[in-house]
């Protein structure tokens, strides 16, 4: 729990620096673009279980 928190403790403070210096933030600015990342990590832990075995 402490590492998601502290994951989303970092990616706030860097949301803030980036809209300060005024540079596009560094995130898919869509819903489609989010689900590409969630689905990059599920398939990671998918290649991971199947792996063990």
């Amino acid at each position: 729990m402490k590492e998601l928190l502290l994951s989303v403790l970092a990616g706030v403070i860097i949301g803030i620096v980036f809209k300060v210096i005024r540079l596009p933030l560094p995130a898919p600015p869509v819903l489609a673009g989010v689900l590409a990342v969630f689905g990059v990590y599920a398939g990671g832990m998918i290649a991971s279980w199947l792996f063990r075995i």
